[in-house]
């Protein structure tokens, strides 16, 4: 929750960290940003160290740092010293991030591994919707000129307390892989790292707006080579006998697979839809910035309630938990368009809260389970790896489905040099549809996994009779 709050809480921020410093577009941009590519950058090669060394030493090194940048971001006199803060943030929340996952993967087994995981989506589904409701109360109660500082220094408090936690209670000792000799392979992070920061840039600097720079999509050449780079490189690593900084093999695993590519499309859907409804309830229906935000808190609630309860059952219902949870979160996001187009509008607000917590019910079905059954047939020795590549899935997933969105939802506003509310109410519709676009991906993709689970569960009654067969 600490590391991810941190990425929706500051969205309200800006206007006020803007005219408290007099920050530029540029720098608006990049205080999120900024913290979205350290973050990615950070969370493989964080997941390698804490794989190799102690999970526990690198996730109070993390916290550490990231409750030290945020005194930074707290006291920041300029523009420049809170980018600093930032980025530092987004190290420390990569550092910390993969250790969550592996310590998951390595103290819990069976129903009790789905159970944990379902405490970990909700904690996922809480923070990312109640970011924006909490910055917009600290920033009512601190002022405009100090509020937003308060959403920084609430994370040292809360670093202190997981500081002392994580060292009474988290074990020092860990499993690993003893087959392999064990080493850092720089030239896989460095290339791994380039191929993240060209991937994220042109999405994360694309704002939908007049002014952007068409140069930025040259940045997605300079990702296919690095990752054909690294690929190779991490071939010939393998074939060493050396440790990879990410198992290839692991991509050959379809579990995994698939439920990668469903945490990448899902979370290029959902953050997508958020932003999207702040958008529209402030700028087009005029609702303050902490009244918009306070409309995700049901969506919150549900998330978190159908999380906790899908994680107690998955090893019951396994991936069809994810696809009734694909179902609930498509019928929420057509009703949603609906609402925009036919409810009256004096309602609307109270209708859209309606149709985000159907959505919301829906997530919590889809992010634990999917947690758990993506990381059931990886080694617990490479539990850190495997999450923090599913960690970057997510950052990768958000910045191209944000980008996308309010490309959308912008295109369609500068039609008018006015907006009027039909313009808003056409361009939410149109946002709206990209992000519903990222979520039949990852209802296809589902329907595949489960598809294949199923076709391996008869194949293997098949061989079990035959064996008894013969053995008769």
């Amino acid at each position: 929750m600490l590391a991810i709050l941190d990425l929706s809480k500051v969205n309200v921020a800006l206007p006020s960290i803007e005219a408290s410093l007099g920050a530029s577009p540029t720098e608006l941009q990049l205080v999120v940003s900024g913290y979205a590519l350290a973050f990615g950058i950070a969370l493989v090669p964080s997941g390698r160290l804490g794989d190799m060394g102690s999970r526990k030493l690198m996730l109070l090194l993390g916290v550490a740092l990231f409750s030290g940048a945020s005194l930074i971001g707290a006291l920041a006199p300029t523009p420049e010293v809170l980018l600093i803060g930032r980025g530092l943030q987004g190290v420390g929340a990569g550092m910390l991030m993969p250790q969550s996952i592996g310590l998951i993967q390595q103290l819990f087994q069976g129903p009790a591994r789905g159970r944990a995981f379902g405490v970990f989506g909700a904690a996922v589904g809480i923070s990312t919707a109640f970011g924006p409701p909490l910055g917009g109360l600290l920033i009512a109660a601190g002022g405009p000129d100090n509020g937003w500082r308060w959403l920084f220094a609430m994370n040292i408090p809360l670093g202190i307390a997981i500081l002392v936690l994580a060292w009474r209670i988290l074990p020092s000792h860990q499993a690993r892989d003893t087959s392999r000799r064990y080493s850092l392979d720089p030239v896989g992070i460095a290339l791994i790292a380039v191929a993240t920061v060209a991937l994220l840039i042109p999405f994360v600097t694309t704002t939908g707006r007049e002014g952007d720079n068409p140069a930025r999509w040259l940045w997605l050449i300079l990702c296919v080579l690095a990752l054909g780079a690294f690929v190779a490189w991490e071939r010939r690593y393998e074939g060493r006998g050396k440790t990879p900084v990410i198992n290839l093999g692991l991509l050959r695993v379809k579990s995994y697979r698939h439920g990668l590519i469903i945490v990448a499309s899902w979370f290029a859907g959902l953050p997508a839809l958020l932003l999207l409804v702040t958008l529209f309830l402030q700028q087009g229906l005029g609702l303050s910035a902490m009244m918009a935000g306070l409309s995700s808190i049901p969506f919150a609630l549900t998330s978190a309630l159908s999380a906790w309860y899908a994680g107690r059952r998955v090893e019951h219902y396994g991936r069809q938990l994810i696809i009734i949870g694909f179902g609930l979160a498509l019928a929420g996001l057509i009703a949603t368009i609906a609402v925009a187009e036919f409810v009256p509008r004096s309602i609307v607000p109270w209708a859209i809260v309606a149709t985000l917590t159907l959505i919301g019910a829906g997530g919590g079905l889809i992010m634990s389970p999917n947690q758990t059954l993506t990381l059931s047939e990886v080694p617990v020795a490479q539990g850190g790896v495997a999450g923090s590549v599913t960690q970057l899935g997510q950052r990768v997933g958000t910045a191209v489905g944000v980008a996308f969105a309010s490309s959308a939802f912008y295109a369609t506003l500068n039609v008018d040099d006015v907006p009027t509310l039909e313009t808003y109410e056409k361009a939410f519709g149109f946002g709206l549809l990209a992000s519903a676009g990222f979520v039949v991906i990852a209802l296809i993709t589902a329907l595949r996994s489960l598809s294949a689970h199923r076709g391996a569960s008869r194949r293997q009654q098949a061989a079990d009779t035959t064996s008894e067969q013969i053995h008769v």
